[in-house]
């Protein structure tokens, strides 16, 4: 039996036509706490059927992860038109299966004429010295060994410090965990579920969680998932049961989370209406007041006026306040000037202490936050007009802007953390780390077999999650690994004390022109970590 095997970055894509390569030996460059990866693809043209296995030995105390890369189907490429073909991948196989969940598998069952791979995690032994370190990968079939491929770690004696100053977040969606597990808040299972989850967004970077202490009130209807236990004892009278709440804080910060990001407090797209509140955790969906409840209306205010000093206890009793992000309002439009800065007064009126950011992308607006947050495409104006911010991309901007999509080659997701470090952003925030919903309804889909919500053009392939749902927790995608690491590139680079404006940098001049190769990465990296 003929089988190609070789050794790949992780920054390659390979398709089930993808040809046949040779690459017996790698080296890599590395930190030495780094937690790194590399693929072992295949290519088998002669048997129908052929089960192809692999094996991997590390130095002791070298903790390895083998995954199999799994395929799934993408329609249409995100933008057919492409100024050039650094900025979209799959040109030659889209329509069709790209690649993107990994398994943890270490057989793969392959085809005649299919190519796939194995995607392989490492993390140095703790006591790890510099130097050269091989990993003996061995490939094997049913019929005996295929191949030995070597990798070569090459340990810098530069540890990866702990990312300062820079919180991300992608917006974690408990209720759609609740839909797909058929588990609610007052369910063991539910808690159960939750904490794989949390240690994943921590185990990648992801340092901000948000926190549903009301129903998420995103794009369009959701399943009531209201941490907060509300009563109403008597006209206009609230109590209130943080017990929920505490307790996903308290798991949160187990799991390795630092920052709570916590629910918009009025409606989405023109701050129109007043937060839909739940009686109880809304088990039995019976709001507190009318949906279109006018967002500075009395009852509100009044509701508010109970809730905000409440919430203000709570966060000093748990010793939050430092570490959370609140909100007015997502994307307020320049037309909703007014309605923005009504709800923002009444907030500032009876919560003098918080200070509030939000997704804008119109400069006019950004007076009216404390911190707003706007899309990359728009984001170096905000700069330049002496507006600090955090940036943001989603659905767009795409063509040769930055984007994690299912057709962004991934080496231009590997420049993300490059790019944030590049100008002195405040954060990063994306909406869609498990958005498992069809667009704008109360409906889950398959993520394995829809990756856009139901929604293209408008809602790219790859926008709305960076993770699957795993019988037992989440299931990684390649994208979300190499946006992970580029957020350690991010850390490195604040840790070695880079100039924003150096040498090693000058390259990137915005989020549309700077570098896209894996070859630039490969040195960039090199230069840091080794001078």
């Amino acid at each position: 039996m003929q089988v190609s095997a070789w050794l790949a970055s992780s920054l390659v894509r390979h398709y089930p036509a993808t040809p046949a390569h040779t690459r017996n030996r790698m080296t890599m460059a590395v930190a030495r706490n780094e937690r790194f990866h590399f693929q072992v693809a295949l290519r088998q043209d002669e048997c129908d059927v052929a089960s192809i296995a692999l094996a991997a030995a590390a130095p002791k105390g070298w903790k390895l992860r083998i995954r199999r890369v799994g395929y799934v189907p993408m329609a249409h490429l995100n933008t057919p038109v492409m100024p050039s073909d650094e900025d979209v991948e799959g040109r030659a196989f889209v329509p069709g299966l790209v690649p993107d969940p990994l398994f943890d598998e270490t057989v793969i069952q392959m085809g005649r004429q299919e190519t796939h791979a194995f995607w392989v995690t490492v993390v140095p032994a703790a006591s790890v010295q510099p130097g050269k370190h091989a990993i003996k990968l061995q490939v094997d079939s049913e019929g005996g060994r295929v191949k030995t491929l070597i990798l070569t770690a090459n340990v810098a004696a530069m540890k990866i410090p702990r990312r300062k100053k820079f919180p991300v977040t992608n917006w974690f969606y408990i209720d759609t965990l609740m839909d797909h597990y058929q588990v609610g808040l007052a369910d063991k299972r539910f808690w159960e579920i939750l904490k794989p989850y949390l240690r994943n967004l921590a185990e990648h970077g992801q340092d901000t969680v948000y926190t549903s202490v009301f129903s998420v009130q995103l794009d369009g209807e959701r399943t009531p998932s209201q941490l907060l236990k509300v009563r109403r004892t008597s006209k206009d009278c609230y109590q209130f049961d943080w017990s929920d709440v505490r307790k996903f804080v308290t798991l949160a910060k187990k799991a390795g989370v630092k920052n709570f990001e916590w629910s918009h407090l009025f409606s989405q797209w023109g701050v129109h209406f007043a937060l839909k509140v739940y009686e109880g955790q809304g088990e039995t969906s019976t709001l507190l007041w009318p949906r279109q409840t006018k967002a500075t209306s009395k009852i509100y205010r009044e509701f508010l006026t109970q809730f905000l000093p409440a919430f203000h206890d709570f966060l000093t009793a748990e010793k939050l306040l430092r570490c959370s992000f609140f909100h007015v309002s997502d994307e307020p439009g320049a037309s909703d000037r007014q309605n923005y800065q009504a709800a923002r007064d009444l907030l500032k009126e009876l919560a003098p202490w918080m200070k509030v950011m939000d997704a804008m992308s119109h400069i006019e607006l950004a007076a009216h936050t404390d911190m707003p947050v706007c899309s990359i495409s728009e984001a170096l104006g905000f700069l330049d007009a002496g507006i600090d911010s955090w940036c943001y991309f989603c659905c767009g901007p795409r063509e040769s802007f930055l984007n994690r999509l299912m057709d962004t080659p991934l080496a231009k997701i590997r420049m993300s953390g490059w790019l944030f470090y590049r100008w002195p952003f405040k954060g990063f925030l994306h909406w869609g780390y498990n958005y498992w919903n069809r667009h704008q309804r109360n409906e889950m889909i398959d993520p394995f077999h829809v990756a856009d919500a139901g929604n293209w053009p408008d809602w790219p392939y790859g926008d709305t999650f960076l993770v699957y749902p795993g019988a037992d927790g989440p299931i990684d995608s390649m994208r979300w690994e190499v946006f992970s690491a580029s957020l350690q590139d991010y850390a490195l680079l604040q840790g070695a004390g880079q100039k924003r404006s150096g040498k090693l940098l000058a390259a990137c001049h915005s989020f549309q022109d700077f570098p896209k190769t894996e070859e630039w990465i490969t040195q960039a990296r090199r230069k840091l970590l080794f001078g």
